[in-house]
Parts: C-alpha cells; sequence; structure tokens
C-alpha cells in the first residue's frame, strides 16, 4: 500500500465514527446552521439553473468535477422552471456582499446571494459538503454523491481574510501558485498577499530595468541551512531562482480574480533590497564599499544594505517600478513592505544627512517616514492605497495607509488604530506559518518556537483590552509563510495545511460559533479532502509533546496531544506501543535509564508518530539547579535535546555568562562533567569562550577543580551538530557542583554571521 493510500485510510478510519453532521463538516463553520435528516443526490440528471453568466462560470467550478471524478456531466441552463434534482442560483439583494443561504433538501437546492463573492463562497460550501473524493482525480462512475440537507445562513466576520506567500526566499512556479490559490477559494481566503521582492531574490518582470530579473532573480548555489549560508563572492555564478513574466503576472490575477480573490503585490522598500541593489548598485547609499549580490541566506551585515534616501534617483526607479506594478495589478492595494530597516548607512551617507538637513528631519526614524510618505503620495496620485508592515508606527504613519501588525503579538496595529489607521492583525507569535506546527522532534527544521493548529485556532485577533474607537479600524486577519526553509512546493505545503483551516476560521467565523472540540472532528474531514487533492499536508496534530520535569528528586513526565479524543499510549520495556498499551492518564515519576515510548491512539488505530524518550542514567538525575536562567531545572531531567534549539530541551543564554550551581543533595563522588553543546553557526551558537566548574560542601564556600577555555578557532566552528565535551578533574566528594560559562564573544570577521553577538545552549549536565 502506497504512503498516500495509507494516509487516506487512516482518515477514513476516523471518518467512520463521525456524526452525519461532522460527514458534511465544514469549515470555516458557518454562522447558522440546521441539519434536516434527508439527503441531496447528485447524478447525471441533476440540472444547473442560473441567472447569468458569472453565476454560470462559479457553478462550473463545482461541476466540472463531477465530469472528471464522477463520469457525467450537468446541464447548466439560464433560468428556466425549477425542477428536481436541480441546483437554483437566485439573487437576494437583501443580503450582504460576501453573504449567501444555502437551503438543501432532497429535491432541490436553493442557493441565494446578493453577488458574485456570496455564490461563490457557498459553492464552496457545497464542494466542502460533497464526499471528499469529489477533490481526487480517480473516476468513481458508481460512486453516490450525497450532501446532507441543510439550511446555511452565512457571511463573514472580516472584511479581510488574507494568506501571505514569500516567493522571494523560494520561487514556487507558476503552477503551483494556482494550486494554492484554489485552497485559498477553498477556505474563503479573498485577499492573496504576494511577497515579491526580499534580499534573496526578486520575481517579478520590470520591462524598464530588465537588470532586476536578469540578475536580482538569481542567487548562488548554496546547499546548506538557510541561516548557514555564506554571502555570493565577486563572480560567483548565480543559478538558483526564477521570476513571473508580466504575463505570468496577468495569468495569476486572472486565475485568482475567478476564484474572487484579489492579488496584493509586495515591492519591499526602503531595506530587504539587496536584490535589486545587485541589480543597480548606485540605489544604495555612496559609504557602502563592499560587494552586494542577491543573498542566499540571512546574509549578515549585507542585510542593512538598503535603498539611499538622499538619493532622488531612487525614487524615479521606484516610480516607474511601481508604475509598471499597478498596470498589473488592478488591487485598490499596494504593500511597500517598510520593515527591518537597518539605518547605519543612512547615518554616515552624506545625501542621507543632506536630506535630512534640508527638510529639517530629526533623525534616521523620521528620515523612513519621508522616504514612505513620499512613495505613497505617488500612490495616492494612482489612487492607490500603501499598506506596510508595522515598523511604519515607529514614526509618523503615512495618510491613508493600513498597517499589518506582525511583531509579536502584533500590538503595534492597535497603536495604529488609535491614530485612526485601518490595521490588519498578522501576528508572527500566532500567524507566521513558518514557526514548527508541533512537538519540534519530529518537524523539519526551522526557527522560533512553535505554533501549533490548536494555537492557531484559539487565539483571538480582534483585542477586546482596546476600545471599540480601536477595533472599528481592524479589518481582519493574515497568515504568512515566509519560505527560508522551504526547498519545494511540497514544503510550503507542509507548513501551510492543515493550519490554513484553524486560521480560516478565525477569519470567518463568529468567536461564538468557534469550539476546539468540533473543528478536531471536522479537520479529519478536510484532510480527507487535502489528501483526495494530493495536498503535502502536516499530520502534527497527532505528535505527542513532553515535558521531563524534576520534582523532589526525580523526574517527573508529562504527555499531552492537542486533539481532545486522542488516547496516549505508552510502554517502558522498550516495545512499541498499542492499543492495549498502558492508558496515559496523567504525569508519572521516570526511574533513570528508562525507555518510555508512546503513541497517539483513536479509535483503536495508531496515528502519528512514536515518541521515544531514552532516559539517561548518571548521578545529578533528579538533582535541583540553582540558576537565575529560565528552564534550568531540565539541566538534569534526564533527556538530551535534538538539534532543535528550541525543543524544550536546552537552556540557551545570548550575550551574557551564566552560572548553575547542581545540589546533588548529599555528598557524592564523582569525576567529570559532560555537556552536549547545540553549535548552530547561523544562529550563532557556539562554545563557550571559558568553563570554569567548582565543587562545596555546603553551597556557598567552592573550590575551582576545572577550567577549560576554547580558542576563538575553536568555538566558531561552522555547522549545525552536538558537540558533547567531557569535563575530567579526578575523583571528587562533594554535594554541590558549580558550572560558570562564559559568553563566546563577538563572531569574527569571515564567519556566516561577522560582528553579531552570540549565545550558548545546553541540555544535560551529566555527572559521573
Amino acid at each position: 500500500m502506497t504512503l498516500r493510500a495509507l494516509i487516506v485510510t487512516g482518515i477514513v478510519v476516523l471518518l467512520t465514527a463521525l456524526t452525519p453532521q461532522t460527514l458534511h463538516a465544514l469549515i470555516p463553520q458557518p454562522r447558522k446552521i440546521i441539519y434536516h435528516e434527508a439527503q441531496f443526490e447528485f447524478n447525471r440528471k441533476t440540472q444547473w439553473i442560473v441567472e447569468n453568466k458569472e453565476q454560470e462560470a462559479i457553478v462550473r467550478s463545482l461541476s466540472s468535477l463531477f465530469t472528471k471524478t464522477a463520469g457525467f456531466e450537468n446541464t447548466i441552463r439560464l433560468s428556466g422552471k425549477a425542477s428536481r434534482n436541480a441546483v437554483i442560483l437566485q439573487t437576494d439583494k437583501g443580503l450582504e456582499k460576501e453573504a449567501y443561504s444555502l437551503d438543501i433538501t432532497a429535491k432541490k437546492i436553493i442557493l441565494k446571494a446578493s453577488t458574485s463573492h456570496g455564490f461563490f463562497h457557498g459553492i464552496q460550501t457545497l464542494r466542502q459538503m460533497l464526499p471528499s473524493e469529489i477533490n481526487g482525480k480517480t473516476l468513481m462512475p458508481n460512486a453516490k454523491w450525497t450532501v446532507k440537507a441543510v439550511s446555511i445562513s452565512d457571511s463573514p466576520r472580516f472584511d479581510y481574510r488574507g494568506f501571505m506567500l514569500d516567493v522571494s526566499r523560494f520561487f514556487m512556479p507558476v503552477e503551483d501558485i494556482k494550486r494554492l490559490l484554489d485552497q485559498l477559494a477553498y477556505h474563503k481566503i479573498n485577499y492573496f498577499h504576494w511577497h515579491l521582492v526580499d534580499d534573496n531574490g526578486w520575481r517579478i518582470e520590470i520591462k524598464k530595468y530588465p537588470l532586476l530579473t536578469e540578475i536580482g532573480a538569481w542567487k548562488v548555489d548554496r546547499h546548506n541551512n538557510f541561516s548557514m549560508r555564506h554571502n555570493p563572492e565577486p563572480g560567483e555564478p548565480a543559478t538558483v531562482g526564477g521570476y513571473y513574466t508580466q504575463n505570468d503576472i496577468r495569468e495569476i490575477v486572472q486565475y485568482a480574480a475567478e476564484r474572487h480573490i484579489e492579488v496584493i503585490p509586495e515591492i519591499e522598500m526602503p531595506a530587504h533590497t539587496n536584490s535589486s541593489l545587485a541589480a543597480y548598485p548606485h540605489l544604495t547609499c555612496p559609504v557602502v564599499k563592499n560587494h552586494i549580490g542577491v543573498l542566499p541566506g540571512m546574509g549578515g551585515a549585507h542585510a542593512a544594505n538598503i535603498y539611499c534616501a538622499g538619493n532622488d534617483s531612487v525614487f524615479t526607479f521606484l516610480e516607474d517600478v511601481l508604475t509598471e506594478v499597478m498596470a498589473l495589478f488592478p488591487s485598490q492595494y499596494i504593500h511597500i513592505g517598510g520593515d527591518e530597516a537597518t539605518k547605519t548607512n543612512w547615518e554616515k551617507c552624506p545625501l542621507c544627512q543632506a536630506r535630512m538637513k534640508d527638510h529639517n528631519i530629526p533623525n534616521e526614524e523620521e528620515l523612513q517616514s519621508y522616504f514612505i510618505k513620499r512613495i505613497n503620495r505617488f500612490l495616492q496620485k494612482n489612487n492607490k492605497k500603501l499598506m506596510g508592515w508595522d515598523e511604519l508606527v515607529d514614526s509618523e504613519i503615512p495618510e491613508g495607509a493600513t498597517i499589518f501588525g506582525w511583531r509579536g503579538m502584533g500590538n503595534a496595529a492597535e497603536e495604529a488604530g488609535k491614530k485612526g489607521f485601518k490595521y490588519i492583525k498578522s501576528p508572527a507569535q500566532k500567524y507566521y506559518l513558518l514557526r514548527y506546527q508541533g512537538p519540534q522532534w519530529f518537524e523539519p527544521y526551522t526557527y522560533f518556537g512553535n505554533t501549533t493548529l490548536k494555537d492557531i485556532y484559539q487565539y483571538e485577533p480582534l483585542n477586546t483590552q482596546y476600545p471599540e474607537s480601536v477595533t472599528k479600524n481592524m479589518l481582519g486577519v493574515q497568515a504568512c509563510l515566509w519560505t527560508e526553509f522551504v526547498n519545494s512546493s511540497r514544503d510550503a505545503e507542509y507548513l501551510i495545511f492543515p493550519r490554513l483551516s484553524a486560521f480560516a476560521e478565525s477569519a470567518w467565523s463568529l468567536p461564538e460559533n468557534k469550539n476546539w472540540e468540533s473543528f478536531v472532528q471536522r479537520i479529519d474531514k478536510t484532510t480527507a479532502d487535502y489528501a483526495h487533492a494530493g495536498i503535502n499536508f502536516a499530520k502534527s496534530m497527532f505528535n505527542i509533546a513532553h515535558k521531563a520535569e524534576v520534582t523532589d528528586n526525580k523526574v517527573r513526565l508529562t504527555l499531552e496531544n492537542i486533539r481532545p479524543d486522542a488516547e496516549i499510549r505508552y510502554t517502558t520495556d522498550k516495545s512499541e506501543p498499542t492499543n492495549s498499551s498502558e492508558l496515559y492518564r496523567s504525569p508519572f515519576f521516570v526511574n533513570q535509564g528508562t525507555t518510555v515510548k508512546a503513541r497517539v491512539f483513536i479509535n483503536q488505530q495508531a496515528f502519528g508518530e512514536i515518541l521515544a524518550l531514552n532516559f539517561l542514567s548518571h548521578k545529578a538525575i533528579g538533582a535541583k539547579v540553582i540558576s537565575t536562567e529560565a528552564n534550568a531545572g531540565i539541566l538534569t531531567n534526564g533527556l538530551l535535546g535534538s538539534e532543535k534549539r528550541t525543543d524544550g530541551e536546552w537552556v540557551e543564554v545570548y550575550d551574557r555568562d551564566a552560572a548553575f550551581v547542581i545540589d546533588l543533595g548529599q555528598t557524592n563522588t564523582f569525576n567529570s562533567v559532560k555537556i552536549s553543546w547545540n553549535i548552530n553557526a547561523g544562529m550563532t551558537l557556539h562554545l563557550p569562550s571559558e568553563l570554569h566548574i567548582s565543587v562545596s560542601d555546603n553551597g556557598t564556600e567552592f573550590v575551582k577543580i576545572h577550567t577549560q577555555t576554547y580558542s576563538e578557532n575553536e568555538r566558531f566552528q561552522f555547522g549545525m551538530y552536538r558537540d558533547t565535551k567531557e569535563y575530567l578533574f579526578g575523583k571528587q566528594n562533594a554535594r554541590f557542583i558549580k558550572l560558570e560559562i562564559k559568553n563566546p564573544g563577538m563572531t569574527p570577521a569571515g564567519h556566516v554571521r561577522p560582528d553579531t553577538q552570540t549565545r550558548f545552549a545546553l541540555d544535560e549536565l551529566i555527572v559521573q
């Protein structure tokens, strides 16, 4: 059996346990839904009755699926008498712009809306109610295509329901963009924010400036992790990348429009511009002397190369670019970025300083405001509205701008709202899909922490701590996929799905209609739809998270899964868990040297990965760790971490020294301490510069027994790996062991991130 067949089979097992309501699961949850006893069956006699050609195009998006999958073609008629076994579209001017009503009986389906948007959303709801096989490519002529009889009255919570895709770091082919747009429409997402420009590639053809794509769309080939990629050298061939021709852009914009999605282009400025500066280096400040190339990775200090705010040719260039962009995108909005602009070059640039003097600009932050406001005036003259990231709040906000709140929990958006500006919530901690979506031991490498399906679903974006005078300016919400660690379209799908469904329900459904337990049952139907459509969705919701805490000189293990219908079964004898293994009910204590294996079971069926925890055996397990560092207690919990520094098993210390005292509880004999260090040059994780080990009988008077120093060459190694070091010091008898660890220091020249502050991370203090 193929992997895909296994996935579908597992989902079918889940679906068989669902009620008739959840078998026809809808995501996002409608505003009002009433289920009836009957069913409507689609067959070769079914007729679609529409009022105009626009409606005909909308229904054909669904009726054509029957031709492909069921093997029959339905008749679509303009008006006419309603007959048995018919789907009838009727205009109801009393409904709001995106609202629809759907009444399904055994004889007919009546879909009402006031606009094409409402009709399209109603058709997507009808599609979701059909068996998942409708989304596949297998011909099933003998299958029954039924939907449950219901009465639905529905409309969206937010007018703006957006999804952003970064194609600068990973260039996604046109056909895969279309495939994504199909799924956005399916989830009733109505804005596609297209991040076309960044340091790592310029992706849109501009006729007046051909070097933008001849040079700016291509980077040197670096096979390693994004954060580990060195900058390009002069003359090095750039072979990785691609760009969208203007015909490609028109095709995608039209494809999106047919799915009632508005495409918003983002042309970054004044920062994240190495791709355009590589093509036209005169647009940066004259103080920049280093080689400017398209960045294959994070870029280090090269990321500080930005447009010169004192050079009028920069504004001429950007106005020319935006003129062509506006001709391609009918959207009312143009996103100009405006984020993460390092202004060190502006501070030294004679042109920028002259601009500040001539216009009485007090500092470089307000110089960025001048820059953006000048672009804003150009957009306004062309009847376009400016959008930007929430750094625009750090200075005077351009007139009429819409602000995307992204930093942390996105609270800068409300600060814009206080001043009367429209805003959209897109907090990195909740809506950035590059973050880990489940227990990190099972996930592909990225950076930052976790944002699970449940985290996204339970996040409430409308902050009621602010008065209505502020929140009335909130247009909606947006999820974002940044693609630093995406190397294929399937990688992108893995990060997007099924988390997009949780986001979609928050964007569309009223908070009082949301329910996590209900959503979990409905998501199984949605993931079955994904499986038949060939979407590479993540199964992370079936994996188990763990926490091993030191309590009363013992290790207490907690296991957790986000699904309320999941059972966790586990073993402690190294055998594989089965549906008859011990049922996890509450945290339990674990002995040294034990191997715990755990897995999720639903309806007696195994799902997800097996969590295998191999607890060590050494003299400090369960010992108290005294330190000012957060989470220091995990250093004696008996577990080693994965290579992912945010998996919960590492203590990470940034830009400072640290000390840890192990209290063994009583005098003990030992002769070494073994430490595993997390080495990740791209994230500036290195060996410390010095390590001092001392012992004590009373915890106050310590005697130093070992000092280890690491030279610059030893500690600033390139790579991502665990570096385990054993520190031998001869036989000792003591109760307390102190470790004093010194920061590695600034990274040296030639490093992947030169002249950068550093950190160290350790996961277990093994005393033997």
